[in-house]
């Protein structure tokens, strides 16, 4: 007869296999990701190319490269930071 405990560790793998399959599946194998909310490598890369905008806008003296990697870095830096 199953214990109550196993039911809900059952019904927790299920769960978790529905939000993120992708994170369950390297649970099974012993290598996990870091959760869907840490993952940050888009937010890195934009953050990224704002600042070449930003930089080639200093470079070229161009007001509108200047004005767009400013938002475009302030943007990125949102992204990046972390959830409170």
């Amino acid at each position: 007869m199953p214990r109550p405990e196993d039911e809900r560790l059952v019904a927790l793998e299920a769960r978790c296999a529905c939000d993120d399959p992708r994170f369950a599946r390297a649970m099974s194998v012993g290598h996990p990701p870091r959760p869907r909310e840490y993952r940050r490598t888009g937010a890195w890369w934009a953050l990224a190319v704002a600042t070449v905008v930003l930089v080639a806008g200093v470079v070229l003296a161009n007001g509108l490269l200047i004005a767009a990697g400013l938002v475009g870095v302030g943007l990125a830096a949102q992204l990046v930071d972390p959830p409170a």
